[in-house]
């Protein structure tokens, strides 16, 4: 079947109203090229109905090593990392419009290839649009300064282009996350070589081909699917390479991070998380619990900010709950296709199987199922990778369920009595990432999300992005920053000029 992203053949593009078993075309992108790959073969799964949709040869190491020397090249003789900002920032808004204008094909490519619903892959795909629109304003508006003088002299920074940038991107929002590490790295003046996750390529082929009809230089970009332990590894390795930006698994970015250290490499690393999420007697109890269940269950709990440890004051714990139960019990299972859906199928049935053990595990280890807890027997849903709303109960959290991270629709709801209770549990963690607070008062919220060691702290709300809004994790939840203004200094080199401003020599050593 032709698979096209506007008037021209493009290859490795899912054309609007696919059906599961049609063929796309098998190419990677590969400096400006779309080829074979030679790598290992990747079926791609509807999580739905656990049939695959379509298969593509990933990249090889090879692929890499080409990708990342003529990206280094491209960018030189482009133009590209010389180019005035402005004139990078009229490619970034095209691409952001390219982006909106095929909004409803990517909803639908992501949603085939990740389960998602249409509705959080069309808000994904707005994100990457908004991504692209607001680095080339950020872009065009980054001015350099003049620093305090401390001598006789004229001094300011610049910044230039690093190279080629390595984004390393997962599987749980591939349009947002690619947005959020290609757009400052190529604001910035570098190359990209993108490796999308095996589980959900698709979407980041798609990107590369709209970066082409916006006009983006040839070699700038390349997308290599393929294993984390061979292209990931080769791309973190590569010795041209000047940084990475990896969003994954806490276990990979620390080893990645040891591979970064080798080279002297700066590396961004967007990690895991068990953030909690708080719940004062004061609170407005129907934003609450509404806040709550979007926090765990949206995305099918597939998300490194999902508030998994649900926290409740004491005297108001036993109704909360019961309300709580009540609401996950009526949330919709279905493929992400179904306009009623809630909770959508999860990315592969070994995730999902893992998910499932962990559950299994914490009823073994004492755990309470109050709703969900085992795969469901639909036979509507059977042959999908689906996993029921599940809140877990009767441990404290030090429980194993309430220290390691799911990664799925699954949380543990814990009371708590006082703020000093609150703070040293809800810190009781190796994680950093995010935090949500529910209370009327001000005051209180402050003193908890300041008391909190975590990068995002949400109050009365959960979940909610801005991409001017740095993001950023703490302990094993991350190094780095991601979005905000300075994302493009993230991706740049940093060098200081002094001009002399004096009229005599140096007063040093034996002048004649």
């Amino acid at each position: 079947m032709s698979l096209v992203a506007s008037v021209d053949e493009a290859p490795g593009i899912l054309p609007a109203g696919v059906n599961p078993g049609h063929d796309l075309a098998d190419r990677i992108y590969v400096a400006g090229r779309w080829q074979t790959g030679t790598g290992a073969l990747i079926e791609s799964v509807d999580p739905s109905n656990g049939r695959v949709f379509a298969t593509l040869h990933g990249a090889t190491v090879d692929d890499v090593d080409t990708a990342v020397r003529e990206g280094l090249n491209a960018a030189t003789t482009s133009g590209w990392a010389t180019m005035l900002p402005h004139e990078r920032a009229l490619v970034l808004h095209r691409i952001g419009a390219a982006i909106d204008e095929n909004r409803d094909r990517i909803a639908a490519l992501q949603t085939l290839d990740t389960g998602k619903t249409l509705a959080e892959t069309r808000a994904l795909a707005g994100s990457a649009a908004n991504t692209f629109r607001y680095m080339a304003a950020a872009l065009e508006t980054m001015d350099e300064a003049l620093t305090t003088p401390r001598g006789p002299w004229m001094t300011f920074s610049t910044h230039s282009a690093m190279g080629v940038i390595g984004a390393i991107t997962p599987w749980n929002s591939p349009i947002a996350s690619d947005a959020q590490k290609i757009a400052p790295a190529l604001a910035a003046g570098n190359a990209v070589v993108s490796k999308p996750p095996v589980w959900a390529p698709w979407v980041t082929l798609l990107l590369a081909r709209l970066c082409e009809d916006a006009g983006l230089p040839k070699g700038l970009l390349s997308v290599l699917p393929g294993p984390g332990r061979t292209v990931g590894e080769a791309l973190v390795r590569h010795p041209e390479v000047a940084k990475v930006s990896f969003t994954g698994g806490t276990s990979t970015g620390r080893h990645l991070a040891h591979v970064a250290a080798e080279k002297l490499m700066p590396i961004t690393l967007e990690l895991g998380g068990k953030s909690p999420t708080i719940v004062f007697d004061d609170a407005d109890v129907e934003k609450a619990l509404q806040g709550v269940l979007y926090g765990i269950f949206s995305s099918s709990g597939q998300s490194c900010i999902a508030g998994s440890r649900i926290f409740v004051q004491r005297n108001i714990f036993e109704q909360f709950t019961s309300d709580l139960i009540a609401r996950a019990g009526r949330l919709r299972l279905g493929p992400g296709t179904g306009p009623t859906t809630d909770v959508a199928p999860m990315i592969a049935r070994a995730h999902r199987d893992s998910v499932a053990a962990m559950v299994d595990a914490a009823v073994a280890e004492g755990a309470q199922v109050l709703c969900g807890g085992a795969v469901p027997t639909d036979p509507a849903l059977s042959g999908g990778h689906y996993y029921p709303p599940t809140v877990l109960a009767g441990v404290d959290n030090a429980a194993t369920i309430c220290q390691e991270e799911v990664f799925g629709p699954v949380a543990v709801i814990l009371p708590f009595d006082d703020e000093a209770d609150v703070i040293a549990q809800a810190n009781d963690t190796v994680f950093g990432l995010a935090c949500g607070i529910w209370t009327e008062d001000y005051r209180r919220a402050m003193r908890i999300g300041e008391a909190i060691d975590a990068g995002t702290v949400w109050v009365n709300t959960y979940k909610q992005f801005s991409i001017s809004t740095p993001f950023t994790g703490l302990r094993e939840s991350g190094l780095g920053t991601e979005k905000g203004r300075d994302a493009i200094r993230q991706y740049s080199d940093q060098k200081s000029f002094y001009l002399d401003r004096s009229d005599t020599p140096m007063s040093w050593g034996c002048p004649r």
